[in-house]
């Protein structure tokens, strides 16, 4: 799959950048990656998944994605949340182990410091478009995505309706994102992941991209098969568009990092694909180049054998 996407900019990557957090079990370390050039740059706050690597699932993962944005105009801000194996938190931790209500206050109290991020990188000074945010996350990063996006559940803890939403968040990208809960997960998640199963879509009316593998069976969280990575889009309102790739698994070809043992399915092709379209799907639901995302699109299915289809409502 070729792209219409200019030539990349060198790109400067600050971490990490320390955000005092009183009340958190430790305070808030983020990377800041953004092209050394320009202005009125867009701003992606990517959230990370968990996995088996040690250091992937922090502000040190992800590279593939983050890289390719920050070098395409986009400022993209990655926070270490409380779940990170990095930290190694005690199990005893409120919260612990998932942190799912945390992860999302992570990203609000990110947008809430902007100001000091930019003035922990002095080559940011004056360059962000704090008009055109967007979130974007991988697995149980796609979940504090939805959250934010406008996805609710009920606090499993209180019985009472959870809803996170941003409004200063206005497009976002789920990656091998969760599904919906009750029957389709399975009974570990079920009883040691409560939160999970009370997931309800119908509120998330963000626009969106979701990004899902038709090989992603991801057995050790749901009995629905691959298809519960598309529920995000299947059983939210639009506007949002799904992007299905054929083949693939719950890396989506490696986006978790560069030579990723973990990855199921390396194809740096598919990788391409992945950062191309949710490149493009950005630049044009935050008003930045209209036509970015239908020239993606038609790419994509120009190709003789596509990596993959776009559906939208």
């Amino acid at each position: 799959m070729t792209a219409s996407t200019s030539p990349p900019a060198p790109v400067l990557s600050v971490s990490p950048v320390v955000l005092p957090a009183p009340g958190r079990a430790v305070d808030l370390r983020v990377r800041v990656s953004a092209p050394v050039t320009g202005g009125q740059l867009p701003i992606i706050v990517f959230s990370h998944g968990q996995g088996y690597s040690n250091h992937l699932s922090s502000l040190d993962g992800y590279a593939p994605l983050a890289s390719f944005w920050a070098a395409h105009g986009f400022v993209v801000i990655q926070p270490t949340h409380l779940s990170s194996r990095t930290l190694n938190l005690s199990p005893d931790t409120p919260g612990a182990p998932m942190f799912w209500r945390s992860r999302a206050e992570d990203i609000t109290r990110i947008l809430d410091r902007l100001d000091e991020i930019e003035a922990a990188v002095p080559q940011l000074s004056g360059r962000l478009d704090r008009s055109r945010i967007a979130v974007a996350g991988h697995s149980m990063g796609g979940h504090t995505a939805s959250l934010l996006l406008g996805a609710t559940l009920i606090d499993p803890d209180h019985a009472t309706e959870v809803n996170l939403a941003e409004p200063r968040i206005t497009a976002g990208v789920l990656l091998a994102a969760p599904g919906r809960g009750g029957d389709a997960l399975t009974e570990f998640v079920a009883q040691n992941y409560p939160f999970f199963s009370t997931m309800d879509f119908s509120t998330m009316t963000t626009p969106a991209l979701v990004v899902a593998g038709d090989k992603d069976t991801s057995t050790h969280l749901t009995v629905a098969g691959a298809d519960w990575h598309a529920d995000p889009y299947f059983l939210s309102p639009g506007p949002k568009s799904l992007l299905t790739l054929f083949d693939a698994e719950h890396g989506l070809g490696g986006i978790s990092g560069y030579d990723v043992a973990e990855t199921t399915d390396e194809n740096p092709e598919r990788v391409a694909a992945v950062q191309r379209l949710t490149w493009a799907y950005l630049r044009t639901t935050l008003n930045c180049e209209e036509s970015a995302w239908q020239a993606a699109r038609d790419t994509l299915t120009a190709d003789r054998n596509p990596l993959g289809r776009v559906e939208s409502k």
